[in-house]
């Protein structure tokens, strides 16, 4: 695992694996998530599979570039900012963080790569995919929307627990929070025994762990504008994955993301949550 520094001056973890003359598929992970949440039976399935396969730590989570001194954004005061004229103190943006990954790829020197997003990384996906066309092989959004997440009747309780992560002073408390929102949002017909989840979100609260990484990521998604025009613009080959049972996102955010690129191919995997289920 290494660091490079981007053009832009943020300093990114990432992993690269398999042969540089291979293509290339690019992982973008979700909201508040570390790159190695990227199973690695994918990761490196891919890679046995002849390609060269990048994973990466977004900003402000994971080893590197982090943005604490900035302290918690205003969540209320950034939903409030898409609706009303109000000053927004917004650190970044999903764009500033699509940037990232162009940076990364022109730092190791990828002309054109398959772009594979989960949840927030579908987004900013997406955002690469209708902005940077000549860079894009492919696209695969998983579990993700091209509209506002939207707080439902149906996700109330998730966006609830979202919400109240304990501080980066308490560990027991941090990983006892993972491993019950993992719980809440993973796949119906896949559980992931609790053992594992414990042994999961150890591991992550021991990379890193911030709380307000997590909401200035929500905050950059919550001020984000629509994107079902932009997507519209979208050319390369685009397959949508979603779970039936997504308690976060709702399948028909999946469906309409399909519908919004023109022949895009849409997968829908039934009894899947907002987590990657394990692989045989």
């Amino acid at each position: 695992m290494r660091k490079i520094k981007t053009a832009s001056g943020i300093t990114l973890h990432y992993q690269d694996r398999g042969k540089k003359s291979q293509p290339t598929i690019v992982l973008i992970v979700g909201l508040g998530a570390h790159m190695t949440v990227w199973p690695d039976e994918l990761y490196f399935g891919l890679v046995e599979n002849g390609f060269r396969v990048i994973r990466f730590d977004n900003r402000d989570v994971g080893l590197y570039s982090q943005f604490d001194s900035y302290g918690k954004p205003n969540l209320l005061k950034t939903w409030l900012g898409r609706k009303l004229p109000l000053r927004n103190s917004l650190l970044y943006t999903l764009e500033d963080m699509a940037n990232d990954v162009i940076e990364l790829m022109s730092a190791l020197k990828i002309k054109k790569a398959h772009l594979v997003g989960a949840s927030m990384g579908g987004m900013i996906a997406q955002i690469i995919a209708a902005k940077y066309k000549k860079k894009v092989l492919s696209l695969t959004s998983i579990m993700s929307t091209s509209s506002y997440p939207e707080v439902s009747k149906s996700n109330l309780k998730v966006m609830l627990k979202l919400a109240k992560r304990p501080s980066s002073h308490n560990k027991e408390a941090a990983i006892r929070y993972n491993v019950k929102l993992n719980q809440l949002i993973g796949s119906p017909a896949y559980p992931i025994d609790e053992a594992t989840l414990h042994q999961q979100a150890t591991a992550a609260v021991e990379r890193h762990y911030s709380p307000a990484a997590f909401q200035r990521q929500l905050a950059a998604i919550t001020a984000a504008g629509c994107r079902r025009q932009l997507v519209k613009k979208i050319k390369a080959p685009t397959l949508v994955i979603h779970g039936s049972r997504d308690p976060i996102i709702p399948l028909c955010a999946g469906v309409d993301t399909a519908n919004k690129i023109k022949k895009a191919k849409l997968k829908v995997v039934d009894g899947m949550g907002h987590d990657f289920p394990p692989i045989p």
